[in-house]
This record gives C-alpha cells, structure tokens and sequence, in this order.
C-alpha cells in the first residue's frame, strides 16, 4: 500500500495496470453508461406511443438494455474481485485503502490542497494517489455495492418469487428499506452519485495528465505510467 517513501524516479515508466483490470475498466465504463442512460428512462418513461400496445416494444428493449448491462456489472464486479486477490498492488487499492496509516491521510490532505490549487507541486504515484483510493471506494465500490443490492431486488420483485433475484436480494432488502418504491427511489438517487463519481473521475484524470506531467489516461490503456519529467515520486505499493 502506500508507503509515502520519496525516492528519486529513474524508470521511464512502471507497469501498473494489468491487462484484466484495463478490460474490466472499459467494459465497466460502457455498461454504466448504458445503466445511466436506460435507467433515466425507466423512471421517467417516454411519452405512449399511438397504435397498438403489440407493435411497440420500445420500453422493452430499454428495460433488456438495463438488465443486461446489469448482469455484466455484476459478473465484471465478481470477477475484479477475484483479481484483487490474485493481481498484483495496484488492483487492491481500491479495496484496501491504508486508513490507520499516517502517510495516507497526510497524502489525502496534499491532494485535496493540489485539486484545490493550494499546493504547488503535485505528489506523483505509481498507482492511484491517497485521495483517489479513499473516494473510489467509498463512492465507488460501496456505490457499486449498493447499486448492485438494491437493483437486483427491484429486478427479482419482477422476476417473481422463486426467482434466484427474489430469493437472494428482494425477500430482504425490500422490507429493510420499507417498501418497493423506496428502493426505487434510493436506487434511482445512487445512480446520480455514480453518475458525479464519473464526471468527477474523468475531469481529475484529464486534469492530472495534464498539469502533473505523468500518464493517467493511456495507462488505462497501455498499463504503463510514464513520467514525463524527473521528481520525487510515491511508490504505494
């Protein structure tokens, strides 16, 4: 994890992420987009369309959309999961930030003094920096975690009893929010949280390839971190 140690950079990059996670991150990215936007529409429905119920299946298709998107956010979550375990520093991030330690709530501190334009140079990392894995998990991984609850108790409501939606998710988490529409209602409210995370995200990272001099986005591509000058540099290993 975080070790907060600077040590003068001589790599002319570091392998950071792995081919699973940059795959994950993609497919990921496309199937909250299509949750996003398909999820907008099945809490405010299009206007009814004329003619016959039978030769329309538009709200159909959006709520197939919707479904789909969601198993696969659900199968890549199990699966990023996996490689936490069996991946190498970088893919635990996320998922074990180093709250008890000093140095990391010292880099948290210096991060948001850097996005805030208060502090002059920025700390570079090999992984994520301290604020980046203490907002991706609290806003995104429990985010995801919630929305994957609370979505797959709506969808098993409508599966029906006996369904395996049914049985592992609504038998429970209905009566725990209080009834079916404030599930709905928390679950329509989370995917405005999502959709900040990601707007935020993106903005952060365009902003740090650009002013810390060191790749944020093409490593989501290549798996490389390049440093595109001499410095100190935190290795969170």
């Amino acid at each position: 994890m975080n070790s907060a140690i600077h040590a003068a950079h001589s790599e002319p990059a570091v392998y950071v992420y792995e081919a699973p996670i940059r795959l994950w991150h993609w497919i990921n990215a496309f199937a909250i987009f299509i949750l996003g936007v398909t999820g907008y529409f099945i809490a405010s429905p299009l206007p009814t369309l004329p003619g016959e119920a039978s030769d329309h299946f538009l709200m159909g298709y959006i709520r197939f959309a919707h479904f789909a998107s969601a198993y696969i956010v659900l199968i890549g979550f199990i699966g990023r999961l996996y490689w936490a375990i069996v991946g190498n520093s970088h893919a635990r991030e996320i998922f074990l930030p180093p709250i008890l330690s000093t140095d990391f709530w010292d880099g948290v501190i210096h991060e948001v003094k850097w996005y805030l334009f208060l502090a002059k140079e920025p700390h570079k990392y090999t992984g994520h920096n301290p604020l980046a894995v203490l907002t991706m998990h609290l806003l995104f991984v429990w985010g995801i975690i919630f929305m994957i609850i609370t979505g797959f108790a709506l969808y098993g409501e409508g599966a029906g009893a006996g369904s395996w939606a049914n049985s592992w998710f609504t038998s429970w988490v209905i009566p725990l929010f209080g009834q079916s529409m404030d599930v709905h209602t928390w679950h329509h409210f989370g995917m405005y949280v999502i959709i900040i995370f990601v707007m935020i995200h993106v903005y952060v990272a365009i902003r740090e390839d650009i002013m810390s001099r060191q790749s944020i986005i093409s490593s989501m591509i290549s798996g490389w971190r390049t440093f595109k000058d001499k410095g100190d540099v935190n290795n969170n290993h």
